[in-house]
């Protein structure tokens, strides 16, 4: 069975995910660089998809799977 998101939002230190099974998972935004230093206005501007969610204009993907294993931002900084 695939778990995709239904809703997500923001408070001023987490971004909540209520997904397809009525589960609701609460990340730190500090998880998150991109989104944390994100405009509220640039956060609200997602899409869901079967796997995850996405923001073109920050350029960051998080999936669902990767969320309910609790991981942050894999990405490389060099």
């Amino acid at each position: 069975m695939n778990i995709s998101p239904k809703s997500v939002r923001f408070d001023g230190y987490n971004m909540w995910v209520t997904l397809s099974d009525a589960r609701t998972l609460g990340v730190p935004l500090a998880w998150f660089p991109r989104l944390m230093h994100a405009s509220p206005e640039q956060r609200a501007e997602f899409k869901l998809s079967a796997w995850g969610i996405h923001w073109d204009n920050l350029n960051e993907d998080i999936s669902v799977d990767g969320l309910i294993a609790g991981g942050g931002d894999v990405t490389k900084h060099r």
